[in-house]
């Protein structure tokens, strides 16, 4: 059998004409240098614009040096060696596209950024595989800490961090139970406070709650947050009147539950949507039915788009303060390797009832022209 050394992409593109292939070799500098007839050092000039001077010609064999052999330069190698301004954190989302979680991004990147941290960020959808695949990945690339953001797999994150000496901070929830707090606000009291809206405000006594929280009902979900809204939504109408419409927690089985309770039961007066992915398809649910919302139905949700007021009605919501969140995560984060021993006061993560028409408190507004 004959054994033979790949460096180049164009004998990697003919392995299999030539024989078999053991090892891809990485093309380093003296490579490149014995190609063009010259020096690593020159070589080192060609690629980093200086310090000394290099002949248009020598410059001109160095650069089809480099191309014959696909020269690709050592990342980590040049890194160790160059002195940087910029470490690095990771943060992981489980869904970029939900406003919630989009703006949390935004607020940590930019902070992050102004204090001289890059961001790596992996969408984890929920997946406690994916979740660490990406800590394993950002460990090798040497983050300095990590932000979790509604952790699915976390005594596994956990464990994963701890073995390679990475601080981690767990933001909005956690899936496992491990021994660190979880920054974020009260989900049991915005179930609380969007429940008495409806119920004092409004004079509803008839309240249901959609979503699910379940390991049946929700694979890949924020059931946590959902199940921590519901107790809170249970301890306003009390435990015999509470009634839940479960859903898979996606737009899609949101609309299907919402249809068929209303068609196997009377209209309530009060709906409490346990997340804002779902408030969309909940409200459609509602006035397919031909019910009026809010005149026969009112309807209060979570974590709504302060930006989109285009929506046919827009969404009475209970708010959690992004900025202040990202910036105690950030904080918490950079402090723990910064000053481990650190003792930082608690910051309070407030929250807030945005009114809008779907509750009845506000006439429909006029669209910006």
């Amino acid at each position: 059998m004959r054994i033979r050394t790949i460096k180049t992409m164009s004998e990697l593109r003919n392995a299999d004409q030539n024989g078999p292939v053991v090892t891809v070799k990485r093309v380093t500098l003296a490579d490149v240098a014995r190609r063009a007839g010259t020096s690593t050092a020159v070589v080192s000039y060609v690629l980093n614009d200086g310090p000394r001077p290099v002949s248009e010609a020598l410059r001109a064999r160095v650069l089809e040096a480099l191309d014959d052999l696909d020269y690709r330069p050592d990342r980590i190698a040049r890194a160790l060696r160059r002195p940087s301004r910029w470490r690095q954190i990771g943060l992981l989302i489980p869904d970029v596209t939900l406003p919630l979680f989009g703006a949390l991004v935004g607020h940590i990147e930019v902070e992050a950024r102004l204090r001289d941290h890059l961001t790596l960020i992996g969408n984890t959808g929920y997946d406690p595989e994916r979740e660490l695949e990406f800590v394993g990945a950002f460990a090798d690339s040497g983050i300095d800490g990590l932000i979790v953001v509604g952790g699915a797999n976390g005594a596994a994150t956990a464990k994963l961090c701890a073995q390679n000496r990475i601080p981690i901070v767990w933001v909005h929830n956690n899936r496992d139970n491990v021994d660190a707090p979880v920054i974020g606000a009260d989900h049991l009291e915005a179930g609380a406070l969007a429940t008495r809206h409806l119920a004092t405000a409004h004079h509803r006594d008839d309240i249901v709650f959609v979503g699910g929280f379940t390991s049946e009902d929700v694979q890949h979900g924020d059931r946590e947050t959902v199940a921590q809204r519901y107790a809170g939504y249970a301890s306003v109408v009390g435990a015999e009147a509470a009634r839940q419409i479960r859903t898979d927690l996606t737009p899609a089985g949101a609309y299907r539950a919402v249809r068929r309770y209303l068609a196997d039961n009377p209209a309530p007066g009060g709906v409490v949507v346990g997340t804002y992915g779902q408030a969309a398809a909940a409200l459609r649910a509602i006035t397919d039915t031909g019910a009026r919302i809010p005149q026969d139905i009112s309807v209060v949700g979570f974590d709504g788009d302060r930006s989109n007021t285009y929506a046919q009605l827009v969404l009475t919501t209970v708010r959690q303060p992004i900025d202040t969140i990202a910036r105690t995560a950030l904080n918490a984060v950079l402090s723990s390797y910064s000053t481990p021993d650190a003792d930082e006061s608690p910051v309070a993560i407030d929250i807030q009832l945005d009114l809008g028409e779907t509750c009845g408190c506000r006439p429909p507004m006029p669209l910006a022209q």
